[in-house]
This record gives C-alpha cells, sequence and structure tokens, in this order.
C-alpha cells in the first residue's frame, strides 16, 4: 500500500497515452482546425460545470480568514516567480531557453482547486478556508497570470497585448463559470450528484488540449529538441521547484503564528499549481507550434506535485492528535 501512492494514477498513464499518440498520429490541417473547435468547447462547458458545482456559501464560510489567503496569494504569484527567476542559473544551462520558459509559466499559474481542498480534508486542515483560497486563486489567475506571463517571459498574447490576453481567457474561462454560477440554483444538485461527469470533462478537456498542443509541436519537431536526458534534467528542475515551494510555505505559515490546521490549508493552496487551468490558458497566450513544449515542465510537475502531497496528507492525517483520540477511544 505504502509503493502505490507513488505510482501514476490512470488519469497520468491516461496523459502518457495521449502524448504517445500525438507523437504518432499528430492532428494535421483541417483536422487541427476541428480538434481546436472541440476544444475549445470542451474547456467552456468545464468552467461551467465548475462555476454550477462551486458553493457560494462554502466560499464565504471561509472568506473572513484574510491573513491565509494573503499568504496563499503571495506564495502562489509572489513566492513561484521569485523562485523561477532565482533558478535561472541552474535551470537555463541544464534545460535551455524554451523550457525555462515553461518553468516561469509553471511559476506563473493559479493553485490548483480540486486536489488542494482534497489533501487539506485528508490532512484534517481548514477545508472552508481552503475551497475560498483555491477557488479564489484560480479566478484571480486568470487576470493575474498573463500579466505575470508578460513580465517574467515578455510574452504578450496573441496580439501583442497583456489586456487582449485577459479579455481572451476571461471569454474561455471567466464567463461559463459566471454563468455555471448563474445557472448553479437550477442544475447545481445534478451537477453535485453527477461528480464522476465533472470529472470526465475536467480530465477530458485537458486531454483534448494535450492532444493538439503535442502534436503541433511534435509536427514542429518537438521530440528532436527534447531527448531521453532533457526530460531527466525537467523532472529534477520540477523537484526542486516543489521542494522550494513546500518548505517556503511551511515554514511561513510556522513563523506567522498559524495554527496547524491553517498551515496545512497554507502548504497545500500555496505550493500546487493548476495544469487544468495553465494548459487552456496557454493555448491562448502563446502560438501553437510552441505549446507543446511550454506546458511539458507543468505536466510533469503535476504528476509530482499529487505524489508528494499524497504522501504529506497521509503523514499530517496521522499526526498526534489523531493518536492520542485513538488511545481515548480503546480505552
Amino acid at each position: 500500500m505504502a509503493r502505490s501512492r507513488f505510482l501514476p494514477d490512470n488519469f497520468t498513464l491516461t496523459l502518457i497515452a495521449v502524448v504517445a499518440i500525438a507523437t504518432v498520429l499528430p492532428a494535421r490541417d483541417h483536422v487541427a482546425v476541428i480538434f481546436d473547435w472541440i476544444t475549445n468547447l470542451a474547456i467552456g462547458l468545464l468552467f461551467f460545470l465548475h462555476g454550477a458545482k462551486l458553493s457560494r456559501e462554502a466560499i464565504f464560510a471561509g472568506a473572513g480568514h484574510w491573513r491565509l489567503h494573503l499568504l496563499v496569494f503571495v506564495c502562489t504569484f509572489v513566492l513561484f516567480p521569485l523562485i523561477g527567476i532565482a533558478l535561472k542559473p541552474v535551470l537555463l544551462p541544464l534545460v535551455g531557453n524554451e523550457l525555462y520558459l515553461g518553468f516561469l509559466y509553471l511559476c506563473a499559474l493559479p493553485a490548483t482547486v480540486q486536489s488542494a481542498i482534497a489533501f487539506t480534508s485528508l490532512a484534517r486542515g481548514n477545508v472552508p478556508a481552503a475551497i475560498c483560497s483555491a477557488a479564489a486563486s484560480s479566478l484571480i489567475g486568470i487576470f493575474v497570470t498573463p500579466m505575470l506571463v508578460a513580465l517574467l517571459m515578455g510574452v504578450h498574447g496573441d496580439s501583442g497585448s497583456t489586456l487582449e490576453a485577459i479579455r481572451k481567457i476571461s471569454l474561455q474561462l471567466l464567463v461559463p463559470f459566471v454563468a455555471g454560477q448563474i445557472a448553479r440554483r437550477w442544475i447545481g444538485d445534478w451537477v453535485g450528484r453527477n461528480k464522476a461527469w465533472l470529472k470526465f470533462v475536467d480530465q477530458g478537456s485537458i486531454l483534448l488540449v494535450v492532444y493538439s498542443a503535442f502534436g503541433a509541436a511534435v509536427i514542429g519537431g518537438l521530440w528532436q529538441q527534447v531527448p531521453p536526458s532533457m526530460l531527466a534534467m525537467i523532472v529534477l528542475g520540477c523537484c526542486v521547484v516543489l521542494a522550494l515551494s513546500l518548505g517556503i510555505t511551511a515554514l511561513l505559515g510556522k513563523w506567522l503564528g498559524f495554527c496547524i490546521e491553517d498551515r496545512i490549508t497554507i502548504l497545500f493552496c500555496g505550493s500546487k499549481k493548476s495544469l487544468a487551468t495553465g494548459v487552456p490558458m496557454a493555448q491562448v497566450l502563446f502560438a501553437g507550434s510552441t505549446i507543446g513544449l511550454l506546458i511539458l515542465p507543468l505536466m510533469i510537475f503535476h504528476q509530482i506535485q499529487l505524489m508528494v502531497c499524497a504522501a504529506l496528507a497521509q503523514r499530517y492525517a496521522r499526526r498526534p492528535e489523531a493518536a492520542m483520540v485513538e488511545a481515548a477511544s480503546a480505552k
């Protein structure tokens, strides 16, 4: 059982299979255009369903903990970019300029929602605050991430304007989310009863974007640029970024006097990056042939953060308070 936490999950295996299919059979010409349309529709449906699923009551329950939320936002949108910049002398010689830009893009992204909340719950942290913080990070990231990308990478979206990139991302992600919140009163119960279908849409939209992105990258010569030795360097870089973010986030929570439940929430919400948001954003911010290379660090980081955070959550769940309760109940 201990080893199973470190094995790839079914979605990661499927993701690898999609990359393999895109390598052998990339979408070309009219087929690529059709896949782009399908992908955009799937992303819009995904964020619509997320809007319909997210409870406003749960958000308001954790909204008052402003010190915690402020620290999570600082870790997500300030600490991570600083880590990316600080590691430039190490990462740039190891992975090259384009993949280093992928690391900077990873550092500019908002936090995850589902996994951050799930790990916080498993570790017995402050779940209402985690719901509020993770959801707010995802929404704020729609506006902050394009500005960070422009600042860190010098990329200003397809039209050369950061505001244009924000407008495109808002139309693709925020508008469907708001529409889902409005529709929640009518379909919220149905969405709650069909969470498995929402998970299918969530993962399916990511797989579609990854197939389209990697197909375009393969046609542009991706695997000639990324040999196995380079993949090993990307994995190493992701491990270093994650270790620094986890360590600094944990220390800040302790130094600022948060209780253990709040520190758990800060750790899992402030040290994670969203594949579900990052992949659709990349489609708007970058040219098609470069997306595959730029999201490669994000895809690898995503799996590493899940495995490491699963182990951490289990460790927090077994902290002494739990042992004391079990001992008392045994008597």
